[in-house]
């Protein structure tokens, strides 16, 4: 009996642990569908259904892997042997047969059926993974409820974010002040076709709409009214239309312009609604590769990589690369442009794209000496286009190079050194052409010695950096010092046993632009050494030519020139010279009347004063409040351009003109953007007030100073 009960225990305990498996791969399957079901419905408003499909998928997934129907009787005695050290690692015993026990199996087995008796229905180890997988349902019911609040919305078919303003309205800004007699208020927002954006619906009067875009306003009334108006910055005045009732009024119209509006039911007014307008911005490019200035060194490739990226607020329609080629030089320069394209389609209308474009130079028929003038254009949806700086790709001219044009007139700095590194290229070339025909040993030597040469050239260009001198390397030092009369001279030890690493920064004879320019011919002049060390000319030429360019770059900027001048002074008269008559020498009079303009923020200044009084003395006379009203009117054309900053002035304006009375916080509402309006005052040049001192205190302190002695 006992026997029966500990198999039964086991087999319990295997159904219950499936049992768990399964429940936690259901939850987790719930969990992954809920948050991928609320994300695709409240971002892209898919469906709901998706998310039985995110479920069936992600639990079959799940079941793939775990397997739980392949736990098995064995799977529950290795995890009893291992979880519970009673069982004595003898809980098998429990499923032979009783007759094929010897005696000590059987004794054991009287043990493990006691132990078993111990043992918990659910072990913790089974409910781990189950807590778990209700941890993730929870956390993807909160994430869900936080996308639910979202005011944001993905149109997949149009590629753009969208704020849902209703749904801003109604939860983040606060409520807007409406006339009791209108009931309710539905907008209809149209963008135009160049944003890809759909309708969106709202309930506030403020509007914040794309440039160019259509709204449409339904209000409805509590009781039948004579007209409804929309007063467009004080001064446009729309009537809506009405419908089958006088309870019911729409009205459309194109707004293009920021400003403001108020709502006219039957002669009584709103408030002030700010109306901004989001203009659309050009594209954005900025090219990544290459360089603004390239040079295409002999024996590089000739092609150039054009990376760039264009954004836009709302869509891109087209880029192409403008492309100018100038061959020759002086007055037979030709120029021929191209227009090359992308290989992107820009038929999405996307909001980003990476381009790139590979330029093969010789196809464009450039040739050494050529350049490559090039910049990208680019154009959105709103036939709005920008354009780049013009980048500049030039080949370098060989023959150009290694003339000696410049050299033989002029002035002439270190001539020597630049046809030094002219006769390295010249070897080189010759080298490689005549490999053919040298034995390897013979070949190797030649690349040995012009390395050398090419070693011999950098060092004495070092000299100007302040380098180290090789060639005393390895040289005995303590001849001089061996003398008596140097035994204590520190300067000479100092020379002779140390290393000045800093003697390339204390070159200062030279600019730093032209040191800078100088390493970067060193550090060629190393590379072209090395293959030639490698026995490898054809790959030291492309450093040796620009070794040889930056040279030539530092004799043009050595160069100093002087313009020639020349003057011609007018003849002088013998008969008046030394005479002394000055009667036809007259001063120069300069007469100009100047008219003083008006002060256009005359009235806004006196406006702030009359707020001022109206603190302590809250009466407003006529003439005051003829001033205000001005005032306001001002106030009003700032506000249409700027509705953000000078609205609430412009409201509170109108609440102190039409009550008379001003109460502190209007006040400061109107004063703060009277304040904003007003321009600067630039400081005025003027005389000095204080008296002209003619050196008397400084004799009066050198007086008293020496009297103190």
């Amino acid at each position: 009996m006992a026997e029966q009960e500990g198999l039964h225990k086991i087999k319990a305990l295997q159904q219950r642990w499936i049992g768990y498996q399964l429940a936690a791969d259901v939850l987790l399957s719930a969990s992954a569908a809920i948050l991928s079901g609320s994300a695709l419905h409240y971002i892209f408003d898919a469906p709901f259904i998706l998310a039985v499909l995110i479920f069936i998928v992600v639990f079959g997934i799940l079941s793939a892997i775990r397997r739980p129907w392949q736990i098995n009787i064995q799977s529950i005695l290795t995890f009893l042997n291992q979880s519970y050290p009673e069982l004595e690692e003898s809980s098998q015993l429990v499923m032979k047969p009783a007759g094929t026990l010897n005696i000590l199996e059987s004794l054991q087995l009287a043990k493990v059926e006691q132990a078993l008796q111990q043992v918990p229905g659910s072990p913790q180890q089974f409910g781990r993974r189950l807590k778990q997988a209700v941890i993730f349902v929870i956390v993807a019911l909160v994430l869900s409820f936080a996308l639910a609040k979202l005011p944001i919305k993905w149109h997949a078919a149009m590629g753009k974010l969208v704020t849902d303003t209703m749904g801003v309205s109604a939860k983040n800004l606060p409520p807007e002040k409406i006339l009791p007699q209108i009931k309710s208020t539905g907008l209809t927002i149209v963008p135009p076709a160049y944003t890809n954006r759909p309708a969106r619906k709202q309930d506030r009067y403020t509007l914040d709409v794309e440039d160019g875009s259509t709204v449409k306003w339904n209000i409805q009334t509590n009781i039948d009214v004579k007209q409804i108006s929309l007063i467009f910055n004080e001064h446009e005045v729309l009537k809506m239309q009405a419908g089958a009732d006088k309870s019911n009024w729409h009205l459309s119209k194109l707004i293009s312009t920021p400003g403001f509006y108020q709502v006219s039911v039957d002669g009584k007014l709103s408030d002030l609604y700010p109306v901004t307008v989001i203009k659309d911005a050009p594209p954005v490019i900025r090219i990544k590769t290459p360089k603004q200035y390239t040079h295409i060194d002999a024996g590089e490739a000739p092609r150039v990589t054009i990376n760039a990226s264009v954004n836009d607020d709302y869509g891109i329609s087209n880029a192409i690369i403008n492309a100018t080629v100038a061959k020759g030089s002086g007055e037979a320069v030709k120029f021929k442009e191209y227009k090359l394209n992308f290989t992107e389609a820009f038929g999405a209308h996307s909001r980003q794209y990476n381009l790139q474009k590979l330029v093969d130079l010789p196809k464009l028929d450039m040739e050494p000496g050529d350049e490559l003038y090039f910049y990208i254009q680019a154009q959105d949806t709103h036939q709005q286009t920008s354009r780049t700086d013009v980048y500049i790709v030039s080949i370098q001219d060989t023959a150009q190079l290694l003339s000696m044009d410049g050299l033989v007139a002029g002035v002439n700095i270190k001539p020597e050194f630049f046809r030094s590194e002219r006769q390295i290229i010249i070897d080189s070339q010759y080298l490689i052409h005549a490999k053919d025909s040298l034995s390897k040993e013979e070949f190797n030597r030649r690349c040995n010695d012009l390395g050398a040469d090419q070693k011999m050239l950098r060092l004495r260009y070092g000299k100007f950096l302040g380098e180290e001198d090789e060639s005393k390397i390895g040289s005995e030092t303590g001849t001089e010092l061996g003398k008596a009369e140097n035994f204590s001279n520190t300067t000479m030890i100092m020379d002779a046993y140390t290393d000045k690493h800093d003697n390339a920064e204390d070159a200062s004879f030279l600019e730093p632009a032209v040191k800078e320019q100088l390493k970067a011919t060193l550090t060629e002049m190393w590379k072209a050494e090395l293959q030639l060390r490698m026995y490898k000319p054809s790959d030291a030429l492309p450093f040796e030519y620009k070794a040889l360019r930056l040279l030539k770059d530092l004799q043009q900027k050595s160069r100093a020139y002087v313009a020639k001048t020349g003057y011609n002074p007018p003849p002088l008269k013998l008969e008046k010279r030394m005479t002394g008559d000055l009667s036809k020498i007259a001063e120069p009079i300069s007469h100009e009347d100047i008219k003083k303009q008006g002060d256009q923020f005359e009235t806004l200044k006196k406006a702030v004063v009359i707020l001022e009084q109206l603190k302590t003395d809250p009466k407003l006379n006529a003439v005051d409040q003829h001033t205000l009203q001005v005032a306001s009117a001002q106030l009003s054309v700032k506000a249409t351009a700027q509705p953000g900053i000078y609205l609430p002035a412009v409201s509170a304006m109108k609440q102190i003109v039409s009550t008379g009375k001003a109460s502190n916080r209007n006040i400061a509402v109107v004063e703060k953007a009277i304040q904003k309006a007003l321009p600067v005052n630039r400081a005025m040049p003027q005389s000095s007030t204080s008296s002209a001192d003619i050196g008397l205190s400084q004799g009066y302190f050198k007086n008293l100073n020496r009297i103190n002695r």
